[in-house]
Formats: structure tokens, C-alpha cells, sequence
């Protein structure tokens, strides 16, 4: 048995990250007796969520649901997502005394003794049964490829490093993209760029009244 297996500390399941599916995991095992414990990278609890440009306020919030056991209410809209999902993630760990231990990095999960896992990184080692990967994207996003892209000499981005709209005052701006978060990028970036031109593989369509 090498050191690490040896010096691992049992539980029956690691969960890795402590976003929306990180602590909602959480919730359901810690209700069903099951023992566990949950990884998260982050400095503080928020998920991706902390990471979120400041003005993409909470009433601007596309797809944000409510973890269970705890609704999420009476939230100033016009705060920024981070502040008020991060807050909320804080007081539901804290409601349910989930065990996330941060900042944790994990380094690797291999094969350990009589079918366990090995669960490494530099903050210590955890033998478990099972894992529930809930890192998510944010971290290392999809960037699409297109030819002669390391050749245009202009700033590019992804959301997931998008600073806000000051960033891009007098500037030409190309938004890739049909989702959500290209029409939040679109409508900020035109107000302050000096022109702006919205590229989506389809044309858009648009829907007028309520969703149901």
C-alpha cells in the first residue's frame, strides 16, 4: 500500500466542485445518511457564480434555479448575480451544514483498494466509493476554432473572462453567438463600442409575450 492510499481518510462519496449540482448533490446524500464530502476549488462559496461579470445584475439572471430544500427570495434585482447567489450558496451550505472544504484542488482520482476510489490532491487524499463530478465548465470553456484565428491581432474573449461592458469603449466589437449571454454581451458592448456586429450560425428568432 503506497503512503497517500494509506494516509487517504474514508468516506463513502467525494464530491468534486460546489456549484448548483455540487450542493444540490450534497443535499440529497446528507438526507439519505449517506457520508460525504465536498471538494470546491473556489475561494468561497458561490460556484461559477462569483466569477460572473458586475453588470450582470440578478434581475438579468437566465437560469439560475433555486437549490433544493431552500428557496432563493426577496433578492434586490438590481445587485450583481455574484454578490446575491454567492450569499445565498453561503447561507444554504451553513442551513444544511454541508461539509465543503475549499480552496481544494483535485489532482487526480485513480483506482484504489477492494474497487475504491482514490481522490488526490495537495490538501490531502480521500478514499471513497463513489464520485460525483460537479466542476462544471467555467474553468476551461469551449472556444470554437476557426481558421486564422492566432493571426487576428485583436483582443479575444469568451464569456467566461467577459469584464463588462467599460472594457470595450470605442472599440469594433464581433459577439459570436446565439445564446443568452451573447445578447446580454450584445446589448451592453453597442451602447459604449463604436460598432458592433452579432455573427450566430442561424438566423435569431425572436418571441414576443410570455413563456409558458
Amino acid at each position: 500500500m503506497n503512503e497517500m492510499l494509506r494516509d487517504a481518510a474514508d468516506v463513502d462519496v467525494v464530491v468534486v466542485g460546489a456549484g448548483q449540482a455540487g450542493l444540490s448533490s450534497a443535499y440529497h446524500l446528507a438526507r439519505a445518511g449517506i457520508d460525504h464530502v465536498v471538494l470546491d476549488h473556489s475561494p468561497r462559496p458561490g460556484g461559477a457564480w462569483q466569477f460572473r461579470w458586475p453588470s450582470l445584475t440578478y434581475g438579468r439572471v437566465h437560469g439560475m434555479h433555486s437549490l433544493p430544500g431552500m428557496e432563493l427570495t426577496g433578492a434586490d434585482p438590481l445587485r450583481p448575480s455574484s454578490e446575491v447567489i454567492g450569499e445565498y450558496f453561503a447561507a444554504y451550505e451553513e442551513r444544511f451544514g454541508l461539509r465543503v472544504r475549499r480552496p481544494v484542488d483535485v489532482t487526480a482520482v485513480r483506482e484504489g483498494d477492494a474497487g475504491r476510489l482514490l481522490v488526490e490532491s495537495a490538501s490531502g487524499s480521500w478514499s471513497a466509493r463513489a464520485l460525483v463530478n460537479a466542476t462544471g465548465t467555467w474553468d476551461r470553456p469551449f472556444w470554437p476554432r476557426y481558421p486564422g484565428q492566432e493571426l487576428f491581432r485583436g483582443r479575444q474573449l469568451h464569456t467566461a473572462g467577459y469584464p463588462g461592458p467599460g472594457a470595450f469603449a470605442g472599440a469594433r466589437v464581433v459577439v459570436v453567438g446565439g445564446g443568452t449571454s451573447a445578447v446580454q454581451h450584445l446589448l451592453e458592448v453597442s451602447e459604449v463600442a463604436a460598432g458592433t456586429t452579432w455573427v450566430t450560425r442561424r438566423p435569431p428568432v425572436f418571441r414576443e409575450g410570455a413563456f409558458g
